[in-house]
């Protein structure tokens, strides 16, 4: 027997449509929050980076592909993991689709990652995935975005991560979350934390790039597609701890 609230189809509608109301409330106020993203000031990118793709070297421009908006997935791959973060990979397991619209709307999307080349387009294989994945390898790009830290900065803190100061990390067992995921990527807990996801947002006009948005941690609850169907699901999340594996990793 179901140990959840019962009713009539009555009851039930009512308390949908009082829902419903909160429901629209909340898809105006997303609306705001998505014109005030798009309001902030656009800060002018000056370092010039490089990254490895597919198609050969370049920079951050060359990453746009011709369009006048990048999307960038900070996907957590660092030089040391043998495969990607499980979480970022059930992230980017939505981003084959969508890839082509955006394209087909000026915007080009990518996800980067400091591992180098060669390990991410082997793990795309592995994934089937098709979508644009940039190295950035050597460059300072995920740092000075804040997704990636130095040993240095775990052992003493002073790096910066959602927009507040980070403190040094403690040393971790082997057990827990963040062991069970570093394992899962090939790598201990302390390597594992030395990157971060994130996402951010670029713009190009008259041959300039410009930074306009980033986003971390919670922030990018609206990416993950699987938890936006699980929010819509009879029990929700409904979780007691790490589910979820690379998507060939489950028993079938």
């Amino acid at each position: 027997m179901t140990r959840h609230i019962t009713g009539t189809r009555e009851e039930w509608l009512a308390a949908r449509l009082k829902l419903l109301e909160a429901e629209k409330e909340h898809t105006r106020r997303s609306d705001e929050l998505a014109q005030r993203r798009q309001e902030l000031p656009w800060v002018r990118v000056s370092k010039a980076y490089r990254f490895e793709t597919d198609q050969g070297s370049g920079g951050l421009a060359d990453l746009f592909r011709g369009r006048s908006q990048l999307l960038v997935y900070h996907f957590m791959f660092g030089p040391d993991y043998t495969a990607g973060c499980p979480s970022c990979s059930a992230i980017a397991d939505g981003f084959n689709g969508f890839v082509v619209h955006l394209e087909n709307h000026d915007v080009a999307m990518t996800a980067v990652s400091p591992a180098a080349l060669g390990k991410l387009q082997a793990f795309k294989r592995r994934m089937g995935w098709t979508f644009p994945w940039a190295s950035s390898h050597g460059s300072d790009f995920n740092f000075d975005f804040n997704v990636s830290i130095t040993e240095a900065q775990q052992r003493e803190g002073g790096y910066e991560y959602n927009y507040r100061p980070g403190a040094a990390l403690q040393s971790g067992g082997s057990e827990g979350p963040v062991a069970e995921f570093a394992a899962m990527a090939g790598t201990d807990a302390a390597t594992f934390m030395r990157q971060r996801p994130g996402m951010s947002a670029f713009a190009r006009e008259d041959g300039v790039v410009y930074h306009t948005y980033s986003a971390y941690a919670r922030g990018l609850d609206g990416l993950w597609g699987m938890y936006q169907w699980l929010d819509r699901a009879p029990k929700g999340r409904n979780e007691t701890g790490i589910w979820w594996r690379h998507r060939d990793k489950y028993a079938r």
